[in-house]
C-alpha cells in the first residue's frame, strides 16, 4: 500500500510540474507575440520594405497580353548597389523589352530613405541619372566582382530627376505603399513636355505599378500611357515563348514606341 501511494504521489507531482512548465511556456510565448505585435514600425522599417519590394526581376507580360495596343512587355530589373552614410539605400534600376533584356532603354539609380519627419509620408523614393550609364548596363545580371563597386556607384550618381513620396496604405487596400510626385511634378523637356509626374504603388508579392507622364505648359499630356499604370509582376527566371513579342516584329514595335513613356529621356 505504501509503495502504491508513493507512486501515485510522484505521478501527481510530475503532472503538476509539467502543467506548470506548459503554463510558463504559454505565458512566455504570449509575451513575445504581444511584444512583436505592439512594437512600433520605424521609418527605417518602411524604407527597408520598399527597397526590398523594388528589387528583383519583374515583367509587364500579363498586361501586355491583355492590352497589346497600349502596353509593351517590359522587363523591370533592380538590385542593391550601395548605401549612403546616412543609411539611404541606393538601387540600380533598368528597363528593357522582354526579348532584348541585354539592351536596356532606361537606366537609373533609385535612392530610398525615410521621409523627413515634418512630411506626412513614410518613404522618399528619388530617381537619379547615371554619370556613365553604359558602364552599368546589365549591372544586376553580372557577378558582383564585375560590377562597379559601391564607392564608384556613389560617385556616379548624377542629376536628380524626380522624387516620389510614398505612404503606407490603409488596411483593406491591395497596396502596401503608394505615392506620387508633387502635383507640379519635375522639369522634363522630352517630346515637348515642360514637366513630368510619376505615381508608384508597391503591392503584395513584390508587384510594382508605375505611371509616368509628361505635360506641356498648358497641361496637355505630351508623353506617357493614358489608360493607367504599368503593372510589373515578378516572374520565374525560366525561359518561355512570349507570344506577345512574336506577334509584333521589331519594326512594328519601333513605330508604336513614339510617344510612349518608355522613351521619355
Amino acid at each position: 500500500m505504501g509503495r502504491g501511494s508513493e507512486s501515485e504521489s510522484n505521478s501527481d507531482g510530475w503532472g503538476r510540474a509539467r502543467g506548470l512548465v506548459l503554463k510558463t511556456l504559454v505565458l512566455i510565448g504570449g509575451a513575445i507575440l504581444l511584444r512583436r505585435l505592439t512594437k512600433s514600425t520605424t521609418r527605417w522599417d518602411h524604407t527597408r520594405v520598399v527597397a526590398r519590394s523594388l528589387t528583383g526581376d519583374k515583367y509587364s507580360r500579363e498586361q501586355a497580353s491583355r492590352d497589346p495596343d497600349n502596353y509593351f512587355n517590359l522587363r523591370w530589373l533592380s538590385c542593391p548597389a550601395a548605401e549612403m552614410v546616412d543609411g539611404s539605400k541606393v538601387l540600380y534600376y533598368e528597363q528593357a523589352f522582354r526579348r532584348t533584356p541585354h539592351k536596356p532603354f532606361r537606366q537609373r539609380f533609385f535612392m530610398v530613405k525615410p521621409c523627413p519627419k515634418e512630411m506626412k509620408c513614410d518613404v522618399e523614393l528619388s530617381t537619379y541619372d547615371i554619370r556613365d550609364a553604359e558602364e552599368y548596363k546589365n549591372y544586376c545580371d553580372r557577378p558582383k566582382d564585375q560590377r562597379p563597386q559601391p564607392e564608384e556607384v556613389i560617385g556616379d550618381i548624377a542629376e536628380h530627376l524626380t522624387t516620389i513620396y510614398l505612404k503606407r496604405c490603409e488596411r483593406g487596400k491591395r497596396c502596401l505603399y503608394e505615392g506620387s510626385t508633387p502635383p507640379d511634378g519635375f522639369p522634363n523637356s522630352w517630346n515637348g513636355a515642360a514637366y513630368c509626374t510619376s505615381e508608384l504603388s508597391v503591392l503584395k508579392n513584390n508587384e510594382i505599378h508605375t505611371w509616368d507622364r509628361g505635360y506641356d505648359d498648358d497641361g496637355n499630356q505630351a508623353w506617357g500611357v493614358r489608360g493607367g499604370p504599368y503593372e510589373f509582376k515578378p516572374a520565374p527566371a525560366s525561359s518561355f515563348v512570349d507570344m506577345f513579342t512574336l506577334n509584333f516584329p521589331l519594326q512594328s514595335m519601333d513605330k508604336r514606341i513614339e510617344g510612349s513613356f518608355v522613351l521619355q529621356e
